[in-house]
């Protein structure tokens, strides 16, 4: 049995925008892109709430990806599939992070990741809504969030090539929620885990 890694942050977790519960094993895609490879795949469910990927988040060791995800592989098998799925929170205002520093910061998890993966998956942050502005979010993204993840997709896009990764392109077939913004609801968690299992199929 090959093994996945879904590696990200609250959308990987399943942040529902609805209530700011978890989204159940029913829901959320990584649950659901196991129930559509079956027994082809296990997959390795690791998101977290405001994790960043590029920076070295207040919050701690958990939340920064630089820092916890090495930690994570080091203390793991080897994965067939790497599916990296972080970068939304290092655009909050607070990080001020350049599109250097962004490229920068993707390009040491790549390189983390290709020494315990045969391929990795690169999905771009999610390009948020202009909702993101009159929610509870609006205490951690402003405007320049929004622009920075609207951009964002030709910096993953690129690198990906470069460094001989997949790309799968998320905001192709998903929009966050206008309830927050930033967040997947329930249909588009089941959108997403059937691209990426066609995806995977595809490509893999």
């Amino acid at each position: 049995m090959k093994k996945i890694l879904c590696y990200g942050d609250s959308n990987t977790f399943g942040f529902n925008p609805a209530d700011g519960s978890r989204f159940d094993e029913n829901t959320r895609w990584p649950a659901l892109l196991q129930a559509h490879l079956k027994n082809e795949y296990e997959i390795t469910e690791e998101g977290m709430c405001d994790r960043t990927g590029f920076i070295d988040n207040p919050r701690g060791f958990l939340f920064s990806a630089q820092r916890h995800f090495p930690k994570f592989l080091s203390k793991s098998d080897k994965f067939n599939i790497i599916i990296l799925a972080i970068g939304t929170n290092d655009f909050q205002f607070q990080y001020n992070l350049s599109s250097n520093a962004v490229q920068k910061g993707l390009a040491e998890l790549i390189n983390t990741g290709q020494k315990k993966a045969d391929k990795i998956i690169i999905v771009p942050p999610v390009i948020l809504r202009e909702s993101i502005l009159n929610g509870y979010f609006k205490i951690q993204f402003d405007e320049t969030g929004i622009i920075k993840s609207k951009k964002a997709g030709t910096i993953f896009r690129k690198l990906s090539s470069a460094m001989n990764c997949l790309y799968f392109d998320i905001n192709k077939y998903a929009s966050p929620s206008d309830t927050d913004g930033l967040h997947y609801d329930s249909g588009t968690h089941k959108i997403i885990a059937e691209k990426l299992a066609d995806f995977i199929k595809d490509n893999c």
